[in-house]
């Protein structure tokens, strides 16, 4: 699925899924640099993103796949 990565002014990470029309804070990473691990969103979803460069500009549309569970 697309997900949109952006990052607020507060520095917080948080990912929109236009398909759901949902846009959810980020509140776990498997990874610190965020990418090519898994992410945990407030409303319990788990996503897996693509491996990207650490300092990847954001925002950022990538493919991400919804883990079970």
């Amino acid at each position: 699925m697309k997900v949109m990565i952006r990052r607020a002014a507060n520095g917080a990470f948080s990912a929109y899924v236009a398909k759901k029309d949902l846009e959810e804070p980020i509140v776990a990473t498997e990874r610190p640099e965020l990418w090519g691990g898994v992410i945990t969103l407030a409303n319990g979803w788990r996503l897996e993103l693509p491996a990207l460069a650490p300092d990847t500009a954001l925002p950022r549309t990538v493919d991400a796949r919804r883990l079970a569970g």
